[in-house]
């Protein structure tokens, strides 16, 4: 059995739970009013580091847990969806978490990036600089780039967090604060 057909048995299993039947029924705000940015990489599962179940946060993974162009524009559309589809309910609590020994850090081998770059023709510098290899020391501009960026909603509070994948521990890098317009 392949992967993907054990993955599809697993989900014929869940389909046949009533799980999905006892959330509490909104549109799509989460239940926890949270949104998680955080790395691709499997050791870091944001519903185990948590303890969230289904429908509680918005979950959105990348290379480091980076902030990208992608990132952003979600971000937009959940702020413009929230406000004129939700306007009085509360507002979300937006986690950027980098963490310890990420696979991104390969990304500063300056052998390994060229490589990767001459073969899919992405920008070199803009490779380097996804790079985490001391979350604590990249999570602040990510966090910035979030608050900053005009259409994100001046509601929605911004923490930044190092997670340590040996102690399991999420460390406060960058205290909770609104984003500006």
């Amino acid at each position: 059995m392949t992967t993907f057909e054990e993955l599809l048995r697993n989900n014929a299993r869940f389909a046949a739970t009533d799980v999905k039947d006892h959330q509490p029924a909104i549109p799509f705000v989460p239940h926890q009013q949270a949104y998680i940015l955080t790395c691709i990489d499997p050791r870091v599962d944001p519903a185990q580091v948590f303890g969230l179940h289904l429908g509680d946060a918005i979950v959105a993974r990348t290379v480091g847990g980076r902030v990208t162009p992608a990132v952003l524009q979600d971000l937009a559309w959940i702020s413009y969806l929230h406000e004129v589809k939700t306007p009085e309910a509360e507002w979300f609590d937006l986690v950027v978490m980098h963490h310890t020994d990420c696979g991104s850090g390969l990304l500063a081998d300056d052998e390994l990036r060229r490589g990767f770059a001459a073969r899919t023709g992405y920008d070199e510098a803009g490779l380097a600089d996804l790079a985490v290899l001391d979350p604590a020391a990249t999570v602040p501009g990510d966090v910035e780039k979030i608050l900053a960026f005009p259409y994100a909603s001046p509601r929605i509070r911004v923490t930044g967090l190092a997670y340590d994948l040996k102690t399991g521990v999420a460390t406060v890098v960058v205290p909770a604060a609104t984003a500006r317009r």
